[in-house]
């Protein structure tokens, strides 16, 4: 259903009724604030699934609550922070169906591709880069020499037709070259690491913090600027030393982390962020 200006409104256009087709819904002195109100009752009307295909665009919003623009895209922005409508820049807002938030244990080497799969989306992925490159900064962190040649894949991953992450890995080259032939739009870099290079990746260290991507990642992950992100950074030990450094950025409207925890164990938290 696409939704113009009378099917908001209930008006024609250069047509003004003096209240849109919505306003009813809104209390103007009432202690909630407008933008909670209409945020409110897009909820309840996307719950009643009044919205089969189309979202209103913000325009059509504002005449039919007969409220301001700022109100709307107040609204909005928190409609897309929890991941119900995905509204961008110059874009119409879009019901996002079929998003869900995918949840990652900590304390385990996990792949995403997986937990994507077992939430029941499709995963995969567009490569960006696929090389051998040098980088004595991760080289040192593989404790390997500055100028040795290192396997590097960046991609952007998706979880059904939306973004979630955008991933680096490391790999040293002697290791890794059986790689550079794999397409890896729709495969795991440690299933095909164990079945092309006879490599499983054992236990590591993961730090995670919160950061809130620049303009070129959040026009490369979909997210508007309010849209924090999990800064995810990762170094996997091999049979013989450290084989693996990741950095991804993932989307945290879209993402979790999940720990179990017991009164005799626990699990440590770092409140200074250093590993």
């Amino acid at each position: 259903m696409n939704f113009t200006h009378e099917q908001v409104t209930g008006t024609s256009p250069g047509t003004s009724s003096g209240h849109g087709a919505w306003a009813g819904c809104i209390d103007r002195s009432g202690p909630l604030p407008l933008w909670a109100q209409v945020h409110a009752d897009l909820r309840r009307r996307l719950n009643e699934e009044q919205f089969t295909s189309d979202f209103p665009g913000e325009l059509a919003l504002v005449e039919a609550y007969d409220v301001s623009r700022h109100t709307v895209r107040e609204a909005l922005r928190r409609l897309r922070d929890e991941g119900v409508v995905i509204a961008g820049r110059g874009r119409r807002p879009r019901i996002a169906t079929g998003t869900r938030r995918i949840t990652q244990p900590l304390g385990a080497l996990y792949s995403l591709f997986a937990s994507v799969e077992a939430e029941g989306l499709e995963q995969r992925s567009i490569v960006r880069a696929l090389e051998l490159r040098t980088d004595p900064e991760v080289a040192a962190r593989l404790s390997l020499g500055a100028g040795s040649e290192l396997f590097y894949l960046e991609r952007i991953r998706l979880a059904g037709d939306e973004p979630l992450a955008l991933d680096r890995v490391w790999l040293p080259a002697e290791l890794a070259k059986p790689l550079m032939d794999v397409d890896f739009s729709h495969t795991a870099v440690y299933r095909e690491l164990e079945r092309r290079c006879g490599v499983r990746l054992g236990g590591g260290e993961e730090t995670i913090h919160a950061v809130l991507p620049s303009a070129a990642e959040r026009e490369l992950l979909g997210t508007g600027a309010s849209v924090p992100a999990f800064a995810i950074e990762r170094r996997a030990q091999g049979p013989n030393g450290p084989a693996e450094y990741r950095r991804t950025l993932v989307r945290g409207d879209r993402f979790a982390v999940a720990v179990q925890f017991s009164t005799g164990g626990g699990y440590r938290l770092n409140l200074t962020g250093t590993a």
